[in-house]
C-alpha cells in the first residue's frame, strides 16, 4: 500500500499558529470578567474591540489594529451602557459601525472615528429596546444591510432594523430556555440556536417558524454552541452525559443522527467556534483552555478531520477572529486569531507553509466582501441572496525579497547607453502581460544579461553606424527575458500544483 493512501491528502495538513511577539501585541487591558460565554473580543480589518471592566455602567474599548503595545489606562472607551456589556459584533458591510448587547437589557449601535476614539463614546448612533432581560447576543445579518439579530435572557430572539430603529421580527415562544448561541446561514435566510434545553432548531425568521428541531443534540447539561456551515449543515459543540467535550455535524435535511461526532476531553470549558467557509476549516477554542483545535470538514466519512493543535502556556479569556479580507495573503495566513489573556490580548497568525512567493489561488478563493447584496426592506420583501465576493489578489503584496528583485531589473535597464535608448522605440514592458510580476521580477537573476549589457558601451563607441546591431541585440535580450518567464511561470505553476498534493 502506498504511503499516499495511508495519510489523506489535505493542503491544511500542516498549518501552524504562531503568535506575534511581544511589542505586537495589546497590553495592559483589563479584560471583563462578567461570567457570560461570550467571546468578549470582536476583530475588523481596521479596529479590535474588547469588552473591559468598568465601574458603574459597561464598557468596551475600540483601537485601531496598528496601535500595539501597551494602552493607557485613561485611553478612551465606548461606555453608554448602564450594566455590564456582554456581546459586541463588527457590521460585515460598515468597519465603522459595530453593535453591543448589555445587561441593561438595550442593544446599542456605535459609529468609531475614522482614527479611533480621541475621547469616550457615549452617545450611540440608536438605542434598540425590546428585550425585558439582558441581550447576550448579538448578530449581523450576513448579506442585508442594517439587519441586526439580538437574542436575550428573556428567551426572545428580535429582528432589527438599524437604519430605521425598527423592530422587524419578534420571536416568542420558540425557545422555552436560554439561548446560548445563533448563528446565521451563508445566504441568511435561516439562523439555528442552541438552547439550555439541549435543542439545535433551525429557523426561519421571516415566517417565524421552526423549519427543523434536533432535540438532545447533546446530552450534557452544560453550555453548547451551533454554526451555519456554508453548504448547510451545522456544526456543533457540547458535551457528552459523562462531561466529555463534543463536536458534532448534522445535515439539516434529517436530524435524526450525526454525520460525524468525535469526543475531545473532559475539560469543562465551554468551546466556541470559529468557521471559515472559504477553507472548510472549524477553529476551536476553549474557554480557560490554553490551546486552539482546527479540523476540516469535509464530504467523505469520517466528515470531521483534525488537522492540529496550537498550544500556548496561558489560558484564554476570550477569543477574536480576523475576517478573511483583513488577513497578509503574501504569508499565506489562512487565519489570525486575537486571544485575551487576563491582561493582555495577544494575535496568534494561522500559516499554510508554502516555498512560492506567487498569490495561492486555492487557499483563497473569493471570499465575502464589505458590500451587502441588498437592503433590509429586500429582505423584509422575501429576498435571499448570497455575500457579495471579492477576490482577495488586489491584497497580495510581494514580499520584500521579490521587491528587491524588481529594482534589480530596473537598474538594469538604466545601466542601457543614452543615445541607444533615444534611437529605440518607446519602451516595452519585459515580459508580455500573461507572465506573472513575480516571473518578470526572477528572471533577471537567473539570466546572464548583465555580462552582455556589459558590452553595450563599448559598441557604441564605434559610431552611429553600430546603432543597428545595437538594437539588434536589446532585441534578442528582450526575447530571451521573455522565454525565460515563461518558463519560469510554468515551472512555478508545477511547483504550486506538487506542493498542494496533485501530482
Amino acid at each position: 500500500m502506498s504511503f499516499r493512501k495511508v495519510v489523506r491528502q489535505s493542503k491544511f495538513r500542516h498549518v501552524f499558529g504562531q503568535p506575534v511577539k511581544t511589542e505586537q501585541c495589546y497590553d495592559d487591558i483589563r479584560v471583563s470578567r462578567v461570567t457570560w460565554d461570550s467571546t468578549f473580543c470582536a476583530v475588523n480589518p481596521a479596529f479590535l474591540a474588547v469588552i473591559v471592566e468598568a465601574s458603574g455602567g459597561g464598557a468596551f474599548l475600540v483601537l485601531p489594529l496598528h496601535k500595539t503595545g501597551r494602552i493607557d489606562k485613561s485611553y478612551p472607551t465606548v461606555c453608554g451602557h448602564t450594566g455590564p456589556v456582554l456581546d459586541i459584533d463588527w457590521c460585515p458591510h460598515n468597519d465603522h459601525v459595530i453593535a453591543s448587547g448589555s445587561e441593561d437589557c438595550t442593544v446599542m449601535v456605535w459609529q468609531i472615528p475614522e482614527n479611533g476614539l480621541s475621547q469616550p463614546l457615549t452617545e450611540p448612533v440608536v438605542v434598540l429596546e425590546g428585550h425585558s432581560k439582558r441581550v447576550g447576543i448579538i448578530s449581523w445579518h450576513p448579506t442585508a444591510r442594517n439587519v441586526l439579530l439580538s437574542a436575550g435572557c428573556d428567551n426572545v430572539v428580535l429582528i432589527w432594523n438599524v437604519g430605521t430603529a425598527e423592530e422587524l421580527y419578534r420571536l416568542e415562544g420558540l425557545h422555552p430556555d436560554l439561548i446560548y448561541s445563533v448563528s446565521w446561514s451563508r445566504d441568511g435566510a435561516r439562523f439555528c440556536t442552541a438552547c439550555k434545553d439541549k435543542s439545535v432548531r433551525v429557523i426561519d425568521p421571516r415566517r417565524g417558524t421552526v423549519v427543523a428541531e434536533k432535540e438532545r443534540a447533546h446530552e450534557g447539561a452544560r453550555p453548547m454552541r451551533a454554526i451555519f456551515l456554508a453548504d448547510g449543515k451545522i456544526f456543533t459543540t457540547g458535551f457528552s452525559r459523562m462531561s466529555e467535550r463534543q463536536l458534532a455535524l448534522w445535515d439539516t435535511e434529517n436530524l435524526e443522527e450525526p454525520m460525524g461526532l468525535q469526543e475531545l476531553d473532559s475539560s469543562n470549558g465551554a468551546l466556541l467556534p470559529f468557521y471559515d467557509p472559504d477553507t472548510n476549516v472549524v477553529y476551536v477554542c476553549g474557554k480557560g483552555d490554553s490551546s486552539i483545535r482546527y479540523f476540516e470538514i469535509t464530504e467523505e466519512p469520517p466528515y470531521i478531520h483534525f488537522l492540529n493543535t496550537f498550544t500556548s502556556k496561558e489560558p484564554q479569556r476570550g477569543m477574536g477572529w480576523m475576517p478573511k479580507r483583513g488577513l497578509d495573503v503574501s504569508k499565506c495566513e489562512i487565519a489570525r486569531f486575537y486571544k485575551l489573556h487576563e491582561r493582555k490580548c495577544e494575535p496568534i497568525i494561522m500559516t499554510v507553509p508554502r516555498k512560492s512567493d506567487l498569490f495561492q489561488d486555492d487557499l483563497y478563493p473569493d471570499t465575502a466582501g464589505p458590500e451587502a447584496a441588498m437592503e433590509a426592506e429586500e429582505w423584509v420583501a422575501g429576498r435571499t441572496a448570497g455575500p457579495v465576493l471579492v477576490s482577495l489578489r488586489q491584497a497580495y503584496v510581494p514580499s520584500k525579497q521579490r521587491d528587491l528583485k524588481v529594482s534589480r531589473r530596473s537598474l538594469l535597464h538604466e545601466s542601457r547607453p543614452p543615445p541607444a535608448a533615444a534611437a529605440a522605440p518607446p519602451a516595452r514592458p519585459t515580459t508580455p502581460p500573461s507572465t506573472p510580476p513575480a516571473a518578470a521580477a526572477a528572471a533577471p537573476s537567473r539570466l546572464s544579461a548583465p555580462p552582455a549589457l556589459g558590452t553595450l558601451p563599448s559598441a557604441h563607441t564605434g559610431g552611429s553606424g553600430r546603432l543597428e546591431e545595437v538594437l539588434q541585440e536589446v532585441a534578442a535580450l528582450r526575447a530571451l527575458v521573455a522565454e525565460q518567464g515563461h518558463r519560469i511561470a510554468r515551472l512555478e505553476e508545477q511547483l504550486s500544483r506538487l506542493e498542494n498534493g496533485h501530482v
